[in-house]
């Protein structure tokens, strides 16, 4: 669900900053926390929940997002944006952090957008419409990241939650969890890269059935349509993306980067088979001697033998 980039948000947003956002440099403002992470280890994100509508806790080169304002199924007001915005920033910043897992807390990942913001307060609402000039209605749903973003997906991910999700390059699903675009009821349109990223995600058939119906899907049919990467029971989301986000973060990060990054290219930016090749081969040759040729002495030296992953 979405509304794209409110003017609202740009007196709070204060620092300048420059990003890339579907394949171009943007610049717009925003006040970076000079610490943004919680320094506890492991666990629930307790520590740092009173008050704030987004809490973050670092686990190593792992940093989990959650969105804190349960009593309204984590809707993202403007301010939940604004936050979810600084900290997927600060993430892709920061040198020591190699996976980020968005979550939402107490039960629920994200029901969209607050309705009850947008009806109560239409005057001060305007929408920038050049999409390089700032971040979408719902925070940093406009952005390209450069590193791995896992989504652990509980309760219900609708509307503009369900486009936060397809941020996300894997969603690990709860067996209950609950997908759609609850939004087509009340006439609020996907402008937050739903209309983007699920047809690319799923196919243009598949997502069109969802689009146009708004109809919800379970988890089940969301691993089925390609939606969905991993089904856990009830309760385990957020604990298997840590899981699934420290296996990735073990990886050799440029060679993996490089991939991701020509991976994404591909599907979205290269105007021909050729071009893409040709941004896969340049940005895989660097690799070689940075990480291939390491990872090819390990080898001869036994590690990995046998499809050994550890």
């Amino acid at each position: 669900m979405a509304l794209k980039h409110f003017r609202t948000l740009t007196p709070i947003l204060t620092a300048s900053y420059q990003r890339k956002t579907f394949g171009q440099a943007i610049k717009t403002s925003l006040s970076l926390p000079a610490n943004s992470y919680s320094t506890m280890k492991g666990g629930e994100d307790t520590g740092t929940a009173a008050g704030q509508t987004v809490v973050t806790v670092r686990r190593g080169s792992v940093v989990t997002v959650g969105i804190n304002r349960p009593e309204v199924r984590n809707a993202v007001n403007q301010e939940t944006a604004r936050r979810l915005l600084e900290e997927l920033e600060a993430f892709d910043s920061d040198p020591d952090l190699n996976v980020a897992v968005l979550h939402g807390k107490g039960g629920n990942f994200c029901a969209g957008y607050d309705l009850k913001e947008l009806a109560n307060h239409t005057a001060s609402l305007k929408l920038e419409q050049d999409v390089t000039k700032g971040p979408g209605p719902m925070g940093p749903s406009r952005l390209e990241l450069s590193k791995p973003l896992i989504a652990a997906v509980s309760g219900f991910a609708v509307a503009g939650g369900l486009e936060l999700a397809l941020l996300a390059d894997l969603r690990v699903v709860e067996e209950s969890a609950i997908m759609g675009v609850f939004c087509r009821r009340f006439g609020v349109p996907l402008i937050d890269g739903g209309t983007v990223r699920l047809p690319h995600l799923i196919g243009l058939s598949r997502a069109l059935d969802l689009i146009l119906t708004g109809r919800p899907i379970g988890a089940q049919e969301a691993l089925a349509y390609g939606v969905a990467n991993r089904v856990v029971p009830d309760g385990q989301a957020l604990q298997e993306a840590l899981q699934l986000a420290e296996q990735i973060s073990a990886f050799p990060q440029q060679c993996l980067r490089a991939d991701r990054s020509s991976a994404i290219y591909s599907c979205y930016d290269a105007p021909s088979f050729t071009q893409a090749m040709q941004y896969e081969t340049d940005h895989g040759l660097p690799v070689i001697q940075s990480e291939a040729v390491p990872g090819a002495t390990r080898f001869t030296a036994g590690t990995g033998r046998g499809g050994k992953f550890s």
